[in-house]
């Protein structure tokens, strides 16, 4: 999903050249870059034969027991140690792509929602995570899988693809480019329209399997969660592995910007001017947005009535494997 309101911009089709070479690697061999998407398959065939299967699998949908789901603009880092969560999953990915990031040593996971908001910014903090979790001192190396965009109008999955490829590129691990079903290879045309074929992505924690899933549940505090990403709030971790807890808040945000005007609006209004790429979002896009602006009108200030004491809402697995709410420190 890409939510935000729309400006027109034109973007680069290829990566600027990067100022200090880092290491990104394909199938042993360092990347060149700036290339396309398609310059960097034709190099590295296993690159398409892997994104072509990714899209021929059938969607599986992942209920709530032992899942973390993660939102536009968070990002949660677990493994396979975990006692609570076995699988991270996230879906709704239209120009914004869903990155795992993985420690084949210690089998230590981050998956992440990124919507190209601030990218430079975002790989960084997805590597800190991970390696706050990661023993490097075993053996083992980080992968990388990137899903999500298509061939949009606007070429904003092109600009995330290249933005994330430049950045990975820059850090200094050695990074190794395992998954790449992005923007063109992740592309089907329909009545001269284009859509994306893989929008949701699930990995079970245990055996690394990466999958095409959806998820009915994506809880908790949905609404929370989804008005502190609508409102500009920027990427954050939003667990916490050694507790296995989840940390929502305390947030802040300032009134939502005219959102009488946009809740007096039809589906069509809404679907056009608050989303990247309007003829692709799934069905229950313009009902989620109402239902955050709605969120947003009645807590223009989060403040003390969303978070007593200013603490953040602390949230466990149960032994049913569903979240159930804790109470917060000092509460």
């Amino acid at each position: 999903m890409g939510r935000g309101l729309r400006a027109g911009t034109s973007h680069r089709l290829r990566l600027p050249a990067a100022a200090t070479a880092m290491p990104l690697f394909i199938e042993g061999r360092r990347v060149q870059l700036p290339q396309s998407v398609r310059e960097i398959v034709r190099a590295h065939p296993p690159l398409e034969e892997r994104a072509r299967l990714l899209r021929g699998q059938s969607v599986q949908l992942v209920g709530p027991k032992g899942l973390l789901y993660v939102q536009q603009r968070e990002l949660a880092v677990t493994s396979p140690k975990d006692g609570s969560i076995s699988i991270l999953g996230s879906d709704d990915a239209t120009t914004c792509h869903i990155v795992v990031l993985r420690h084949t040593g210690n089998g230590a996971t981050c998956m992440t929602h990124c919507d190209g908001s601030d990218t430079k910014t975002e790989v960084p903090l997805i590597m800190n995570s991970l390696k706050s979790l990661s023993n490097h001192t075993q053996n083992g190396r980080l992968e990388v899988h990137l899903v999500g965009g298509f061939n949009d109008d606007r070429q904003l999955s092109q600009k995330l693809t290249n933005q994330l490829l430049n950045e990975f590129d820059r850090q200094e691990d050695d990074i190794h480019l395992m998954t790449f079903c992005v923007t063109e290879l992740n592309d089907r045309e329909e009545n001269e329209n284009h859509f994306p074929v893989v929008c949701g992505i699930a990995i079970n924690i245990k055996t690394a399997e990466i999958f095409r899933a959806t998820f009915p549940e994506r809880g908790p505090e949905e609404e929370l969660r989804s008005a502190r990403s609508l409102t500009g709030g920027p990427m954050i971790n939003i667990y916490d592995a050694k507790t296995e807890q989840l940390h929502i808040g305390p947030y802040f945000w300032r009134p939502f910007p005219r959102v009488d005007f946009w809740l007096q609006q039809d589906d069509k209004q809404l679907l056009e001017n608050l989303s990247t790429s309007p003829l692709a979002e799934p069905p229950h896009f313009v009902p989620h947005i109402r239902s955050t602006l709605m969120f947003l009108k009645k807590y223009p200030f989060p403040g003390n009535s969303l978070f007593p004491g200013n603490r953040a809402l602390l949230y466990k697995k149960n032994e049913g494997g569903l979240w159930e709410k804790i109470s917060s420190p000092g509460s």
